[in-house]
C-alpha cells in the first residue's frame, strides 16, 4: 500500500488527509490478519502499524510513505518506507508529555511478541517484526 502524504508539519499534529491514511492502514491491516486467522495479533500490530506510519507522516520530511506486511518464516514483518534517510531514535519522554512514546511502544510490543524492530541501512525503512502465535500459545 502506497500514498501521497501532505509532508511534516507543526507540533499541531497530522493533516485530516494524512490522518485518513493512517486509518486507513490499521484497517488493512486488521482485515488481513483476520483473513489469515491471525486474529490474536490484530491489536498489537495495528497500534505499531499506527506508531509507524505517523512517524513516517510527521519526521520523514518526504511525499509518499509505502505500507508492506508480509507472513513469512514464522514471522509477521510491518514494515513504513519514506525514502528519507534518518534513523528514528527512542526517546524517554516525561511523565506528563503526550508525545514521544511511539517507538518505546513499538519496541515493547515487538518484544512481548517475541520479535524485534529496526530500520534499513539508511533509515529510509522502518520495520517490525512478531512472531506468529503457536497453537500451545492458544
Amino acid at each position: 500500500m502506497s500514498f501521497e502524504i501532505s509532508g511534516p508539519r507543526a507540533r499541531d499534529g497530522v493533516a485530516e488527509r494524512d490522518a485518513r491514511r493512517v486509518r486507513m492502514a490499521r484497517r488493512a491491516t486488521a482485515a488481513l490478519l483476520c483473513f489469515r486467522g491471525l486474529d490474536r495479533l490484530v491489536d498489537d500490530a495495528t497500534l505499531i502499524v499506527s506508531e509507524l506510519v505517523t512517524n513516517a507522516i510527521q519526521h520523514s520530511g518526504g511525499v509518499r510513505v509505502t505500507f508492506t506486511m508480509t507472513v513469512r518464516d514464522g514471522f509477521l514483518r510491518l514494515a513504513v518506507l519514506d525514502c528519507m534517510p534518518g534513523q528514528p531514535i527512542v526517546q524517554d519522554a516525561a511523565g506528563d508529555a503526550e508525545r514521544g512514546r511511539g517507538l518505546l511502544l513499538v519496541d515493547c510490543l515487538a518484544a512481548a511478541n517475541r520479535g524485534t524492530w529496526g530500520t534499513n541501512e539508511d533509515g529510509t525503512e522502518v520495520w517490525c517484526s512478531l512472531r506468529l502465535p503457536s497453537r500451545e500459545d492458544s
